[in-house]
């Protein structure tokens, strides 16, 4: 969940919001989240645990909720997600200190701090 979270801080949530929002993703209760933000949650779970058992049906109902252009960045990011993670496990890397992200910080985002 670190880089999650540090993904949220350059979306300008404060530690409290990453908090809540990190605490509501990882319980798996996704209630509150919009139908085509639960199915992205659902395919990415089903992809990371068990990428064998993803069938077309899976990725019809991505589609369904997030149209084709977005099922397949969401295919091709939790791919990679899951290649990082697989491989800096397996050579036991840390996470980094400081916020990889924060060069990609909306503009918007910088000019609400300073206000």
């Amino acid at each position: 969940m670190g880089h999650t979270e540090m993904g949220l801080a350059v979306a300008g949530l404060d530690q409290s919001a990453i908090n809540e929002r990190v605490a509501k993703l990882a319980g798996g209760d996704w209630s509150s989240f919009k139908p085509a933000e639960r199915a992205g949650f659902f395919f990415a779970r089903k992809l990371t645990k068990a990428p064998w058992n993803i069938r077309k049906a899976d990725i019809d109902t991505l589609v369904a909720h997030l149209g084709p252009e977005r099922a397949l960045d969401t295919i091709y990011y939790v791919s990679a997600c899951n290649h990082m993670t697989r491989v800096a496990d397996a050579y036991q890397l840390p996470l980094e200190p400081e916020n990889v992200f924060m060069f990609m910080k909306p503009k918007d985002v910088e000019e609400k701090k300073e206000k």
